[in-house]
């Protein structure tokens, strides 16, 4: 028989000097967090599933979500950049998933396990395994086009590849009739980024995630940030935030899980960060954390 704690566990969320001036406070919060889900999960409380880092294969524990609503289908460049960036969402308002990964071959991996994953085939692996343990609490369904990611120095992709991409993914859509599309707004100027956000504006999609949560490049260049404004052609969006307080913890979680080869540890924290200076943007509430999305302003 499954038993249930009365009620769950509420623990202390770190604030702005836990995030900014003392990293290794997040660290304790989570860490406590994660002794009180283990805790349900021995006492046989069924919503509350085991993680492991598929790196370093550190147990972790979360409570699986229950989705309902209209389904939602994810486009995103690679592995990580859903769970970076719109991940919090999404674990406080489940929806039915489906996300399609165009970039899944790479040899991008932390400088130190270079030695330890060397080659194409062995990054790629872990990268979807990252994915997947990542995705696993969302019960999402995964689609890998298999498509390689752009090495530096960065340069413009080209039109062919934009036209096979936007076609594979239109035949992914059309499989996924009633789906919301969701892709990236293509805030910074990766190539990968910028091709999937064009890609995803061609199949009709009026919904996108700020997508420079991790990289301090990415989330302080002001360059970036006006690039972005003034993008031509791209259509006029409106910012909207969303609040995702309640399930920061648990976020950090999907963190460790997408980012298990991420040393030190610490790094991962930094959508986190991010994630509190765009909660200073919330209307009329007292949230400390918030995701930002866009809309286009009229369909």
């Amino acid at each position: 028989m499954t038993r249930h704690p009365a009620a769950p566990v509420t623990l202390p969320v770190p604030d702005a000097k836990g995030i900014y001036t003392y990293p290794d406070d997040l660290v304790r919060a989570h860490q406590q967090w994660t002794d009180a889900l283990a805790e349900r999960h021995r006492a046989h409380d069924d919503r509350i599933v085991e993680l492991r880092a598929p790196h370093s294969r550190h147990p972790y524990y979360i409570e699986m979500r229950r989705p309902s609503g209209r389904p939602v289908l994810v486009i995103e460049p690679h592995h990580d950049d859903f769970a970076l960036s719109a991940s919090g969402a999404f674990l406080a308002h489940p929806r039915p998933l489906t996300v399609v990964t165009v970039f899944t071959r790479s040899t991008s991996v932390h400088p130190v396990l270079e030695g330890t994953y060397s080659s194409r085939a062995a990054v790629s692996a872990l990268r979807d395994r990252e994915g997947a343990a990542a995705l696993n609490p969302f019960s999402a369904v995964r689609i890998p086009l298999g498509h390689k990611d752009a090495d530096p120095p960065y340069r413009p992709f080209s039109r062919e590849r934009l036209e096979r991409i936007t076609e594979e993914l239109r035949e992914v859509a059309a499989a996924h009739p009633g789906a919301e599309l969701l892709a990236p707004a293509a805030v910074t100027r990766h190539p990968d980024h910028l091709l999937v956000h064009e890609a995803a504006v061609r199949l009709g999609c009026r919904w996108f995630w700020e997508d420079l949560a991790f990289w301090s490049t990415y989330a302080l260049a002001s360059c970036d940030q006006h690039l972005f404004r003034t993008r031509p052609g791209r259509p006029a969006l409106r910012p909207s935030t969303v609040e995702i307080t309640d399930v920061i913890l648990d976020k950090v979680t999907v963190l460790r899980m997408h980012g298990s080869q991420m040393y030190p540890e610490r790094k991962a924290y930094r959508p986190i960060r991010h994630a509190w200076t765009t909660a200073a943007d919330l209307l009329d509430s007292t949230g400390t954390y918030a995701e930002r999305f866009y809309r286009t302003e009229s369909p």
